[in-house]
């Protein structure tokens, strides 16, 4: 998401460069160059026009700061719009003083709401918040099923009363139920219709009075463009939202509904769905969905997708084995599997600062890397895994996982190799040292991996065209080959 968009600001910034400081005729080139990024992006006219008046005034009313490069302070200051823009701050649901707290979800067909539903009450179970999810749906064929299927999978109850029903008392009940068993929260799963009716909103604005809930979501596809933040208004309009969950933003969408709903409709988008699987589904940080349209990255969800996964106790033990170079195939297997279950490769890299440039075709060759090491170690048995000295000893033994896994056997000694380098490396760098880091198998990008390249460059930084040391590194790169390029 938002490549399309971060291209074309950085063609903003490159206006800038050269200048020695921020002023009314250099800034006008950039300023274009940022309206014509979000008017592509499809971010709605009026908010597009009050984006760059807003621009302008900090940028022509910033102070200079020395050491700091115009198009350094430009970049500073779009980001501090863009969070402006979004809402500034996370807005967390809303808890009641005694429980149960009521969801309701709102929404047309098509935008994701039952599936957004079931990531809601998972990123609750999360938390340890005992959920009970509705399923007032009774129109669309097998949308009960779908919701109990989805709930059966989550480990969540789901309240249902068949297609016979009225939604209105099967909300009633399943609130009811909800206070009787002390559920922390109920999430309501409403009907949704191809377009904006008078039955749909009459039918909504009736399980509202009934439940008087606590929260209010309206679920928007990114992929409607700006036309998601005038559904959110005539939502909020007509039956008064809380706040909006925004679907498929990892889809092929320019993101223009992220900077557009906050400002269109006045309401938080409190959610954001990043992928199909039943965990993707993000808080809303207008800070770090800034960060990451402008190619910096997103340190913090990174972290926090790691933490979900990582146990401690495993952490620390891997950090011994790490130390005292005795981490292994075995290891690093689990590690290759720990990573697939934090989220797709492309994902995660885009998390990561300045890997957000890495193309299509390199995030592609690094997922087939990492296919290629896992199943080459698959082959393995428990005693090679432990001992990988024992590979670059024995040809037969690399023949024999070689046909195991389909590969060649230069496959197989090429992986030990860089594998043991790694490892040697790693166990340098948790001592202190700061080796030359070559790539970890498999992995592209910053790993140096099956296809992956260089990191992409960044000005000002050490080992960057144009930053500090840059042409010593280019040097000894000539001299050294990266060893992770299976």
């Amino acid at each position: 998401m938002f490549d399309a968009l971060a291209e074309r600001l950085e063609g903003a910034w490159k206006k800038l460069r050269g200048q020695d400081k921020i002023s009314k005729s250099n800034i006008e080139d950039a300023l274009r160059e940022v309206r014509r990024a979000l008017l592509e992006a499809d971010v709605n006219l009026q908010v597009v026009k009050d984006f760059i008046t807003g621009v302008e005034t900090r940028a022509l009313g910033a102070d200079v700061v020395s050491g700091v490069r115009p198009d350094q302070q430009f970049i500073k200051i779009v980001y501090d719009e863009l969070v402006a823009v979004m809402g500034e701050t996370n807005v967390p649901l809303a808890q009641a003083d005694n429980s149960p707290t009521i969801v309701l979800m709102a929404g047309l067909q098509g935008t994701g709401k039952t599936t957004a539903t079931a990531k809601l009450a998972l990123h609750l179970r999360k938390q340890n918040i005992s959920t009970l999810l509705v399923a007032t749906d009774i129109y669309r064929p097998a949308a009960i099923d779908q919701l109990l299927t989805l709930g059966q999978q989550i480990e969540v109850p789901v309240f249902q009363l068949g297609t016979d029903a009225d939604p209105v008392e099967i909300a009633r009940q399943g609130v009811a139920q909800a206070k009787a068993t002390g559920v922390d929260m109920v999430i309501i799963d409403t009907a949704g219709r191809l377009q904006i009716d008078r039955d749909m909103m009459g039918e909504l604005a009736r399980i509202k009075e009934t439940v008087q809930p606590h929260e209010t979501l309206l679920v928007v596809d990114a992929m409607t463009g700006q036309e998601a933040a005038n559904l959110t208004r005539t939502f909020h309009q007509e039956i008064g939202i809380t706040g909006a969950i925004l679907t498929k933003l990892d889809g092929d969408t320019r993101g223009g509904a992220a900077l557009s709903v906050r400002q269109i409709s006045g309401q938080p988008i409190k959610f954001v769905g990043v992928g199909e699987k039943v965990e993707a589904l993000q808080p809303f940080y207008p800070d770090r969905m800034a960060s990451r349209i402008l190619g910096m990255g997103d340190v913090l969800t990174l972290v926090e997708k790691a933490q979900e996964e990582i146990d401690l106790a495993d952490a620390q033990k891997m950090e011994e084995k790490i130390l005292s170079a005795k981490f292994d195939f075995s290891d690093f297997l689990k590690q290759m599997r720990l990573l697939k279950n934090m989220g797709s490769l492309g994902g995660l890299m885009k998390l990561i600062p300045g890997m957000g440039k890495l193309s299509d075709d390199q995030l592609r060759q690094g997922e087939i890397g990492l296919k290629r090491t896992e199943a080459m170690i698959n082959s393995m048995t428990s005693e090679e895994r432990k001992n990988p000295d024992l590979l670059s000893s024995t040809p037969s033994r690399r023949r024999r996982i070689a046909r195991g896994s389909g590969y060649q056997e230069s496959d197989v000694a090429k992986l030990v190799t860089d594998f043991k380098k790694m490892r040697s490396l790693m166990q340098q760098m948790g001592q202190g040292g700061m080796p030359g880091m070559p790539g970890m198998p498999g992995m592209p990008g910053m790993f140096g991996g099956m296809g992956g390249g260089n990191m992409p460059a960044r000005p000002g930084f050490r080992g960057y065209p144009g930053g500090v040391g840059a042409k010593k590194q280019q040097k000894k790169a000539k001299k050294k080959k990266g060893f992770g390029q299976l």
